[in-house]
This record gives C-alpha cells, sequence and structure tokens, in this order.
C-alpha cells in the first residue's frame, strides 16, 4: 500500500514541477524581486486601463476630496470640558499650514494632494518615504514636508557588523534590536533625475526625520512590496491577450483572399508575368470570372469572439480579488450586478479601503502633526483668537486629536439613514458616531444647526415653530410610540460629505 498523502500541496510530484519548495527570508524576497516588482507596477499603470483605475480607485476611496481632515479634541484642564478656544487655534492653525506653499518644501503640492501622490506611490512602489524639512528652505511656515521616490535608498545596500551591532538592510540602518536609525539615500536633491552622483557616498539621514510606511506582507520585512504585485502577472498577459485579439480583429476586419493555382496551371516563371501582379479587386455587387485552373483561398479570423469576453472577465475576477478591489469596480461592469449583490460587494470593498486609511493615520498623519506641533509650538504659530500663542509647555495636552478619513455615500439613504435613526433611538450609537461616519465633525455639524436657529430668529420665524422643526419626528419614531427621545434631525447636514 503507498504512504498516506497529508497535503497534496506539499508533495513533489509532476503535477508540482516547478512550484517552489523552498520558503525565502522576507530580505531576500525584497532584494531579488522589488525592482522589478516596482518597474513594472509603474509600467502597468502607465500602459494598463485596469492598473490606471486600480490606483484611481486606491486615491480615490483612501484619501478622496478632503484627505485626511484634523479633528482637535483638547479638553479643559478644570473642568473636564471641550477646550473651544484651543481647539479653534489649533484646527485654524494646521489647515494653513495645510497649504501648498507652507506644507510642501517645493511649494506645489497641498497637503491633501501630497496625500494622493503617496497612493500613487504605494500601488506601484508598496511604500512611501517623507523627510521632514525644518528652517529657512522648508518654505514660509519653518517646517515642510519633503516626498522622496523610494528608488532614492537603494534595496541592495546590505551591511552587516557595524558598531553598537547594528546592520543595514535594504538600504537602512538598524540596531541591534531592529529599530529604524538612520536612512541612506543615493542623493537628496531634486535636480538629479537618475538620483546617483558619481564617485559619491550615500547621504544618512536620521531615522527621526523620516515617515517610511508599507504594509508588510511577511514578518520581518524592511520595505514595501508594490499593491499590484498579486495581480501583477495576470493583468499583463490579459493586456497582452487583448492586443493579439486586436490585431487579429483588424486583420479580419482587413478581409484577405489567396489566389491558388490547380497542377498545371497558372503563369510559368518564363512569361512576362509577375504572379505576384495578379490581383483580382473587389467590388460590391460584382462577380469577377477567375482565370483558368484559380480559385479563391480566403482567411478567416476567428476574433473577436463570444469566448473572449468570458475569459477577459475571469482574468479581471482574479486580479480584482489580488487587488482588494470589487469586479464591478475594477472592470467598469454593471452588467448582471443587483443591489444586493454590489452592496455587499461594496461593503467589503470599503473595508479594506478603511483598513488602509486607518494605518494612513497612524503611521503618517500623527507623526506628521506631532512633528508640526512641537515646531509650531515653540516658533509660537498656533495663536489663540486674542492673538497669545498656544505654551509650548501643554504640548502633550495638545496632542489630544484624530483624523478624519473620508467616508461614502450610502448605497440605498433611506434604509441606512432609518438604520441610523433606530440605532440612535435606542442608545446602540451616539448621534457623534452617526456624523463621523459620514466623514464629518460633529461640531460642525452642531454648529450649523445652532447658526440655522439663529438665522430662523432672526427672520421672525415664532418659537413655537422652530421647536417643532427641530424636535419633529419621523413617522418610524411615531410608529413605534416613542415621544421626543430623539429629533429628526439626529444626523443633520450628514448627507453632505461623500
Amino acid at each position: 500500500m503507498g504512504s498516506a498523502r497529508n497535503f497534496d500541496a506539499g508533495q513533489t510530484d509532476r503535477f508540482t514541477k516547478g512550484w517552489t519548495n523552498t520558503p525565502m527570508p522576507a530580505d531576500q524576497i525584497i532584494r531579488r524581486h522589488w525592482r522589478v516588482l516596482v518597474a513594472r507596477s509603474r509600467e502597468q499603470t502607465a500602459n494598463n486601463p485596469y492598473g490606471k483605475a486600480f490606483q484611481r480607485s486606491a486615491r480615490r476611496n483612501i484619501v478622496g476630496q478632503q484627505g485626511l481632515v484634523l479633528q482637535a479634541r483638547v479638553k479643559d484642564d478644570q473642568q473636564g470640558q471641550l477646550d473651544q478656544g484651543a481647539n479653534k487655534a489649533l484646527e485654524r492653525a494646521w489647515k494653513d499650514w495645510c497649504k501648498a506653499k507652507n506644507c510642501d518644501v517645493t511649494g506645489r503640492r497641498s497637503f491633501r494632494q501630497i496625500q494622493k501622490e503617496l497612493i500613487n506611490g504605494c500601488v506601484t512602489d508598496g511604500e512611501f518615504m517623507v523627510r521632514f524639512v525644518v528652517g529657512r528652505n522648508a518654505g514660509p511656515w519653518g517646517f515642510s514636508l519633503q516626498v522622496l521616490d523610494p528608488l532614492r535608498c537603494p534595496v541592495d545596500l546590505d551591511e552587516d557588523k557595524l558598531p553598537g551591532g547594528h546592520f543595514i538592510r535594504a538600504g537602512i540602518e538598524y540596531s541591534k534590536l531592529g529599530r529604524p536609525v538612520a536612512y541612506y539615500f543615493t542623493t537628496l536633491s531634486p535636480n538629479e533625475a537618475d538620483y546617483h552622483h558619481s564617485g559619491r557616498g550615500f547621504l544618512k539621514v536620521p531615522a527621526d526625520e523620516i515617515v517610511h510606511w508599507f504594509e508588510a506582507d511577511f514578518i520581518g520585512q524592511k520595505r514595501g512590496l508594490p499593491w499590484m504585485a498579486t495581480a501583477l502577472w495576470r493583468m499583463h498577459q490579459l493586456g497582452e491577450f487583448e492586443k493579439s485579439a486586436l490585431i487579429a480583429a483588424r486583420d479580419g476586419a482587413n478581409r484577405q483572399g489567396f489566389i491558388e493555382w490547380e497542377e498545371g496551371a497558372g503563369p510559368d516563371l518564363d512569361d512576362d508575368v509577375d504572379p505576384e501582379d495578379i490581383e483580382i479587386e473587389s467590388e460590391p455587387g460584382v462577380y469577377q470570372s477567375l482565370p483558368n485552373g484559380a480559385r479563391i483561398k480566403n482567411d478567416e479570423s476567428q476574433y473577436p469572439n463570444g469566448e473572449m469576453a468570458v475569459f477577459s472577465k475571469h482574468s479581471l475576477r482574479g486580479a480584482a480579488s489580488g487587488l482588494g478591489m470589487a469586479y464591478s469596480d475594477l472592470a467598469n461592469d454593471l452588467e448582471g450586478v443587483n443591489f444586493s449583490s454590489i452592496r455587499h460587494g461594496m461593503l467589503g470593498e470599503r473595508d479594506h479601503w478603511k483598513e488602509l486609511q486607518e494605518s494612513l493615520i497612524e503611521s503618517f498623519g500623527f507623526p506628521v502633526y506631532e512633528r508640526w506641533l512641537s515646531y509650531s509650538l515653540i516658533a509660537g504659530r498656533i495663536t489663540l483668537d486674542n492673538g497669545s500663542p498656544l505654551p509650548a509647555a501643554k504640548r502633550q495636552k495638545f496632542m489630544a486629536v484624530q483624523f478624519q478619513a473620508r467616508r461614502w455615500e450610502w448605497i440605498d439613504p433611506s434604509k441606512d439613514v432609518k438604520a441610523d435613526v433606530e440605532a440612535i433611538d435606542n442608545l446602540i450609537k451616539s448621534r457623534g458616531q452617526v456624523i463621523r461616519e459620514r466623514g464629518r465633525d460633529p461640531r460642525e455639524v452642531y454648529d450649523e444647526i445652532a447658526s440655522d436657529i439663529g438665522d430662523m430668529r432672526a427672520a421672525g420665524i415664532p418659537e413655537e415653530t422652530i421647536t417643532a422643526l427641530i424636535t419633529a419626528k419621523s413617522k418610524g419614531g411615531q410608529g413605534n410610540g416613542q415621544q421626543g427621545s430623539t429629533p429628526q434631525t439626529g444626523t443633520p447636514g450628514a448627507d453632505d460629505e461623500e
């Protein structure tokens, strides 16, 4: 009897020939494949419509129209209430710094546009690197960001046994226990297009001046892999298949025929007639007579045919799974989609985007804010309404902020709003949570409500009418017998945010 087989995937036979048998450490994967994957990912976003669609979708869903929006939540030391003056000063100063002339060392991109560029880079490079710049060359604010192409940091720079047990992997120096200490770059100057200096060493930048973010796929991974890596091969092959099918279709559209001669027929080689000069022109409604012994042989093209669409859909579904996108979004194909299927697909995809948003906030938003806050407090750039600067000694207090990422329109607004109202009525959600889920700041919504009430009073609307409008219950709430527990305006303005 043959030996028992526990795992088919663990067998080595003719069906698994060519399948790798040896696991590869993360450092070797990066060293062998990073440059090739980055080069091919960049090429696909330039030439493959589906590669461009994924890059655009990632940028649109992670960053969106507003990018990461700062919401200060600083509280008063004595009463524990929100410090409205400090919060307003922080948000005002941050909004001013986020302008292109202040936050970007080149003065060209706003903070939101920088985020878009970083996500574009993650799609093709799997990572981004941003350097903090302080001082005279940092622009009007004195603190700005320099976005660096990861190609500047040599992935093949490795060195062991540095002083103190340090080591270098993929262009990054680490402590003995693996904490980043410094980054090595071929150049930091934007005027050198190829990123190389002849005869010069690397530029060493302390790690606390660099924000380096990537989503790790393996334990011990030190550089990011392109987000397109898993689907890259399939997308490239599909693109080549479409090119071949297009060429075949064009050949088929240019209908061709060839003249075949029966044995013993046709012009002799000694004749003055060149066989290539014998042509029969085709005209609509005209039947031509063939020379004696000649017959027409048609060249029929099989493309495009019904199998092409099936194969393309199959390939794109696999690519969409590897990219974490809904197939209908990647392929722009809504054929056969119903409400339930598109809702299920979009909710799963949005969870994926939310996960990446939180990683972006933790690894980029907060580090930038922390460094900006330290510099701005010392420089006296954050001021209250009366012009007095916030005290630098209370820096830790002013770290109480959060970033609101973009949110999406609901697929069925009426049902989703009703569900939110019921959740508020049953104390499952707060009004603030519902508003934040719509991508807005609750304080802004409450300020708008207060402003609306003030405008109605200024217009002479009776107070009882204003009270009735604000406390009006939806029909669903009245039907449940609930009296005055939650006004219909529990989520006012929430639909304004995309």
